[in-house]
């Protein structure tokens, strides 16, 4: 098994980075066919994913994002390759955030 860790800061707060994380979580299961559940707290959310030969979690807090997966032995072998999208998809959305600009 292959574990990947990604950590991302921000200064969203928490109501902002929720929104993101939920755009992700839907993202991920249409392009990727995961299954998402978010469960909400008050200090932070995680946001659980699966699907075959991948389980982990999105920690969302109001200055930063976590992300932890483990892969199976099959996507393993694929694990740089994987880590590299998610983080490619993780910037995009946090970069797209940055670009828009503050409403009035």
């Amino acid at each position: 098994m292959a574990d990947i860790h990604i950590r991302r800061d921000h200064t969203l707060g928490l109501p902002k980075a929720r929104k993101l994380a939920w755009a992700w979580a839907e993202k991920v299961e249409e392009k990727f066919d995961m299954e998402c559940t978010v469960i909400e707290g008050d200090t932070s959310d995680t946001v659980e994913f699966t699907r075959s030969g991948v389980t982990g979690q999105l920690t969302v807090a109001p200055d930063h994002f976590e992300l932890e997966a483990k892969l199976g032995f099959l996507l393993g072998a694929f694990s740089k390759t994987i880590e590299a999208e998610i983080e490619k998809e993780l910037d995009a959305l946090l970069s797209a955030k940055k670009a828009k600009p503050a409403k009035r």
